[in-house]
């Protein structure tokens, strides 16, 4: 009888095997991202897609010491029910760094007719860091074409008391561009952005990885990078005028906003309700501003059922 039930147990367990190995072999691949370019409202844009789906198109914008690259982990996440769009932001990356055109309204103005050439009519907005500010700006220029956005810890220029935000606590980096800024960071890119990737996180151990660093320092010290990187910031001032002015109508599309519990914590989520009247506000435990590389099973858990919706 006990020859009997091993030759049993043996064969169930051959069996289990087997249709693992079939499981394993039907599965299917991870959706590809695939590398494209697009000329549209005056820029060259090189942008990063993946997926399919007839739910709306989700639009993915990076920010500052970053590029579309910080995006590859969510989207095989989001790829089988939707297209997924990143593009590098006019100045960063391979996209075109023009002379001017860095304030955020200009900017959402590129990504909207990237997704108009796309053909797609209404979409989902995501942006961290100065992509939250450009995803901003183009759900407050276009409203009836944006299902839903995503804000990830940074802040909002010219919305309530802004000048007090964490992020503003290192001031100088706000004011550091022009000719002497270029020179002093010209072969040192790393070393500027250390301070980025470092001091911005709850723990530079457990911020940026060694790969992503090397490859952004490397992005942003092509040529005119740094330069198009200092507009950003120089941009603010514009920005804060543009931004009071979106202000004063409220969007009520849902907003989701994410930030690091010890980074902006809770004056971005504050933010989001004095330009939304739909917002949902998540603190990201533990989490400095790179929320993607700090707590990324905590934010693309969030995000993916926020989109998903």
């Amino acid at each position: 009888m006990n020859t009997v039930l091993r030759s049993i147990q043996q064969a169930a367990v051959a069996l289990l095997a087997c249709l693992a190995l079939q499981s394993t072999a039907h599965a299917a691949p991870a959706p590809a991202i695939q590398d494209h370019t697009a000329t549209v409202n005056g820029v060259t844009l090189h942008y990063l897609q993946a997926g399919q789906g007839t739910e709306s198109p989700v639009v993915l914008l990076h920010g500052y010491a970053e590029t579309s690259h910080m995006w590859r982990p969510l989207m095989p996440k989001l790829a089988d029910r939707h297209v997924v769009i990143a593009p590098d932001l006019r100045g960063a990356g391979t996209s075109s760094k023009p002379d001017g055109g860095y304030d955020k309204k200009t900017m959402a103005q590129d990504i909207h007719a990237l997704v108009q050439s796309l053909g797609y009519k209404k979409i989902r907005i995501v942006g961290h860091d100065i992509g939250l500010m450009v995803a901003y700006a183009y759900a407050a220029q276009y409203p009836d074409e944006v299902d839903s956005v995503v804000l990830m810890d940074a802040f909002l220029p010219g919305v309530g008391d802004w000048t007090k935000v964490w992020l503003l606590r290192d001031l100088w980096h706000f004011h550091f561009y022009g000719e002497t800024p270029l020179k002093l960071v010209a072969g040192r890119e790393r070393t500027y952005f250390e301070h980025f990737w470092n001091d911005f996180a709850a723990d530079r151990t457990h911020s940026i990885p060694e790969a992503d660093r090397q490859f952004y320092a490397t992005e942003y010290a092509r040529p005119g990078g740094m330069r198009a990187g200092f507009e950003y910031f120089k941009n603010f001032e514009q920005d804060a005028k543009d931004f009071a002015g979106f202000a004063q109508t409220k969007l009520t599309m849902p907003m989701l906003v994410l930030s690091g519990e010890k980074a902006g914590g809770q004056f971005l989520i504050d933010q989001g309700r004095m330009v939304d009247s739909n917002v949902e506000g998540v603190i990201i435990t533990g989490s400095g501003h790179w929320l993607m590389e700090e707590a990324p099973e905590q934010t693309m858990t969030a995000l993916v059922a926020f989109l998903d919706r």
